[in-house]
């Protein structure tokens, strides 16, 4: 994996418009300086004294991350906003990383130690991202930062509404989620077309799930690709038993099953398969 590490030393931060914003990268740039102090301060630092920051772009949040006693990396894919931060923001405790979040090894991130991750994430790629970081959950304790806000909620999101999918159950599968306020587009350059929500994801004690994590996974998938349908029938290509599917779990539809059903059921179709094949 090829990329840049760019040291800086302290030196103050000044907004301009040396930076243009490009829509292929989803870049709004935050610039209200209450809302950055506020997402930094989402960061709990209970378990970890490493964060990493997603898409600094021009560092205001960055900003407010390297006055707390943390170590802190921040990865921008961008060019010009990597030689920004290089010229406007200079800290030693700072690290800058040019790259793809999305493509990035993170196997001996921060040298095997736990650490966070936070940002304002671009809006078209911020699933992608949320997906990556629960590949390397036993690294990562926490994970805050700023959504759309439909995002933001249905990742919150509980058993019974229609918000309520795929990331919902996934995610809260590992993580206790809280959405925690929304932003107005008028604190963004160029201001997006939405809200925006900031949420906080932190580590179950234990999240080691019963089950085997990719069925999970595929049961969920399933499922929702069908939310309208009972269980019974948006599952039929798992081969069912007819015993199991008496299961009273069968008649509800995906959006009615807590985490805790979703990891049940998923439990139980592994027991059911083995004792069909058995």
């Amino acid at each position: 994996m090829k990329y840049r590490i760019i040291r800086l030393t302290k030196k103050s931060l000044k907004m301009n418009n040396k930076v243009r914003a490009k829509k292929h990268l989803g870049q709004h740039f935050l610039k209200d300086e209450e809302v950055a102090e506020n997402i930094a301060n989402t960061l709990t630092l209970n378990g970890y004294k490493n964060v990493l920051e997603i898409g600094p772009g021009m560092g205001v949040l960055t900003k407010y991350l390297v006055e707390k006693d943390i170590e802190v990396i921040a990865m921008e894919l961008d060019a010009e906003s990597v030689s920004y931060l290089a010229e406007h923001f200079k800290n030693k405790n700072l690290q800058v990383i040019q790259a793809d979040f999305l493509k990035f090894d993170l196997s001996n991130f921060f040298n095997g130690e736990s650490y966070a991750i936070t940002g304002n994430f671009p809006y078209n790629i911020s699933t992608q991202i949320v997906f990556k970081m629960m590949e390397w959950k036993e690294q990562i304790p926490e994970f805050t930062g700023m959504f759309q806000k439909e995002v933001a909620k249905r990742i919150c999101e509980k058993e019974g509404s229609k918000a309520y999918g795929i990331m919902s159950v996934l995610v809260q599968a590992f993580y206790h989620a809280q959405y925690l306020f929304t932003v107005p587009p008028t604190v963004f350059n160029p201001p997006p077309k939405v809200d925006s929500g900031v949420l906080r994801l932190t580590r179950k004690e234990d999240f080691s799930l019963p089950c085997n994590e990719k069925m999970l996974f595929k049961v969920v998938k399933t499922a929702f690709q069908q939310r309208r349908k009972t269980m019974r029938n948006s599952l039929k290509s798992f081969n069912i038993s007819d015993k199991l599917k008496e299961d009273t779990i069968f008649g509800q539809r995906p959006e009615q099953l807590s985490v805790s059903q979703f990891i049940t059921l998923t439990q139980k179709l592994e027991d059911d398969a083995v004792s069909t094949n058995s």
